[in-house]
């Protein structure tokens, strides 16, 4: 057909609508509606009434014309695939995708699925529909009924409606086959138990589809009501157990439970229209609508990887959340746990830049250098934690998901602001008493083995030349020092979502029952030391892994950038307070111009923090779907708690009376 305009509307379809092929007339017209975009697309489609209503023989024309196509092509498999992800795994559905992107399939005209996929195909297609109201679909529908031969629109009607029937059987059969699935049943066993509600779901749509064949009164759906809330539920809780730290989720549980809640809504508004006749067209548009969005996105791998993905995430940030507990103080006695924590991790940092300078003294290739240092910094991070210690700055991607945790607790995912602030100021209590035991000890320590060298050896542990390079390395004027603290706090971010992702990896495995089995272990380990291990690789094998891949991220930046020709290097706050230590004794640098180091040494540590602390707020909102509601509020409220009592954000104080709370 020619290219549809308003003022050739009447007379193209006066011309083409008997001798084309029915799917052609429909796609001239979508493309007619589609180039008017979304704020003209409702004028263009009234324009289409119009038309029909001047004239009824071109209308009735048109309307015969539709039921018959409608009577003869195959509605089922749109029914129960346009919408609903395939049988097939994520990455097959994934590659399937990208092929039909670059190689479409023949479309057959009488496949209604193939009819959408062929219709609707842009990206803005959605766009412009949205701007078509029910209502003018609603009165398109009745004008065209009105003028339409009525054995015609009851053909039509009953092939609409056994195809209905049949793709109710198939959605209900599939729902009750998700049961055995092996993947829910290691998130709920319960499941082989007892009679699923699933099952009795397809129990009871078999009953409807025998009910709907046998008899022309409506279905008594109070039951099916009942079943259709059951399973919901069912669906609600795995999907909390499959997101909640202790049981480990995969892109393919994700894709499996977005499949199973996509075929849920798709029976029940079958079932709505089956058995609601006074409202079957206002639901079938629903339905439509449903089915033109699917047929738009059908080859979209961005909304595949969006749905399927976005359970694994939750899941990865809860497990980061179930750990962030632990970076919190809020009593006296855990504030002074990490202090003493936080100053054996310093202990430890100083004698890891130690040797990481010895390292970079070994004359080693770039390359080689930097794998060394990165295997000194992930072996030191795994000691700090095997040894209860802490690395200050590794606490703001796992307080934030914490943070993220309380604000999707609140009603609507908006927060209560006194409640955030609270929990802000205990973050950043935390945290500044982590980076205190950190930086205190490490420069302490570095001084005292610099000091100790000195006297022994009679030479400073550091040349002119690497005292000149430390102290250049938290210079703020002349250095992109900043720029490099804000990678580091990249990768402290990454490390946080590694260690989330690891946990998560752990609980999916069940590596606490999978090690104890394991056929090496059986034969080198005793059975209960081989059950204490499980159990201690099971509950920190993200931490082990997170902390290792940070350290060697941190070692290998340096070389990544000299080889890319990139300014890319890191700075860390525990690691420049060592070096400043080193630096400091070793060259007699006066009082003036260790203030001016340690100024840039915080100055990193608050880049450090501030960067790795918001990119893991963000991941965690955006992973729960919430956000903070009013950021004056929550910054007023926190002004308010502060004033009334500066002490909080350096000390867990514990207040009375009025100051207990904040109305």
């Amino acid at each position: 057909m020619h290219r549809i305009t308003p003022k050739n509307l009447p007379a193209l379809l006066d011309q083409h609508i008997d001798d084309t092929d029915f799917v052609l007339v429909l796609n001239a017209l979508v493309c007619f509606l589609r180039r008017g975009g979304r704020k003209n697309a409702s004028a263009r489609f009234d324009r289409f009434i119009e038309v029909l209503q001047r004239d009824k023989a071109l209308c009735r024309r048109f309307g015969n014309r539709f039921h018959a196509w409608l009577a003869e092509v195959h509605t089922v498999p749109a029914l129960v695939k346009l919408g609903i992800f395939s049988r097939d795994s994520f990455l097959r559905e994934t590659a399937v995708r990208i092929y039909e992107r670059f190689s479409p399939s023949y479309k057959d005209f009488g496949n209604l699925r193939e009819v959408f996929l062929y219709l609707f195909h842009s990206g803005n297609d959605e766009k412009w529909l949205g701007g078509i109201s029910l209502r003018q679909w609603l009165k398109c529908y009745r004008l065209i009924c009105r003028n339409t031969e009525p054995a015609l629109v009851q053909t039509a009607s009953r092939h609409i409606g056994e195809a209905r029937l049949r793709a109710m059987e198939l959605l209900s059969v599939w729902i009750a086959a998700e049961a055995l699935e092996p993947e829910l049943i290691r998130l709920e066993p319960r499941i082989l138990e007892t009679d699923s509600a699933f099952i009795a779901l397809q129990r009871e749509v078999s009953k409807l589809v025998e009910h709907s064949r046998e008899h022309d009164h409506p279905y008594d759906a109070a039951h099916l009501e009942v079943m259709f809330d059951q399973c919901q539920t069912q669906v609600d809780h795995l999907r909390r157990r499959g997101t909640g730290a202790g049981s480990g989720s995969s892109v393919k549980v994700a894709h499996l439970l977005e499949r199973l809640q996509q075929t849920l809504g798709r029976l029940k508004i079958l079932i709505r229209i089956q058995n609601r006749p006074a409202q079957r067209r206002r639901f079938s548009i629903t339905l439509l609508g449903g089915m033109v969005d699917a047929a738009v996105k059908q080859h979209s791998t961005r909304e595949l990887r969006k749905s399927s993905i976005k359970m694994l995430a939750r899941s990865i940030t809860e497990n980061k959340s179930h750990h962030g507990g632990h970076y919190i103080t809020r009593t006296r006695k855990e504030y002074w746990n990490m202090l003493y924590s936080a100053a054996g991790g310093g202990v430890v940092i100083a004698l890891m830049a130690l040797h990481k300078i010895h390292i970079g003294a070994l004359g080693y290739s770039e390359f080689a250098t930097s794998l060394l240092a990165g295997l000194n910094y992930g072996f030191g991070f795994m000691l700090i934690h095997v040894l209860h210690m802490t690395v200050a700055t590794k606490q703001p991607a796992m307080t934030a998901a914490s943070f993220a945790e309380q604000v999707d607790l609140n009603e609507r995912g908006r927060a209560v602001d006194n409640k955030l602030a609270k929990l802000l100021i205990d973050v950043s209590r935390s945290q500044s008493v982590a980076v205190f035991g950190n930086v205190s000890l490490a420069i302490l320590v570095a001084g005292i083995v610099s000091a100790a060298y000195a006297h022994t050896f009679h030479a400073p542990l550091l040349s002119a030349a690497d005292s000149a390079y430390q102290l250049e390395s938290v210079e703020l004027l002349t250095r992109p020092t900043l720029w490099y603290a804000a990678i580091a706090g990249v990768w402290l971010f990454c490390s946080g979502i590694i260690a989330g992702f690891f946990d998560n990896r752990a609980d999916y495995l069940d590596l606490r029952n999978r090690l104890t089995v394991n056929p090496l272990l059986r034969k080198i380990l005793p059975t209960k030391i081989r059950r204490v291990f499980a159990a201690y690789i099971h509950a920190h094998y993200g931490s082990l892994a997170g902390n290792f891949i940070f350290g060697m991220l941190l070692g290998m930046t340096g070389w990544l950038g000299h080889a890319l020709g990139l300014p890319l290097d890191i700075r860390h706050v525990a690691f420049s307070s060592a070096n400043l230590g080193y630096a400091a004794v070793s060259s007699h640098i006066g009082f003036t111009a260790f203030l001016y180091g340690m100024a840039g040494v915080l100055a990193i540590g608050l880049v450090n923090l501030i960067v790795s602390f918001h990119l893991a707020l963000y991941v965690a909102l955006r992973s729960r779907g919430t956000e903070i509601g009013s950021i004056g509020k929550l910054l007023k409220s926190l002004w308010v708690q502060i004033r009334a009592n500066p002490l909080l954000l350096v000390y867990p104080v514990q207040t009375t009376g009025k100051n207990s709370s904040v109305k």
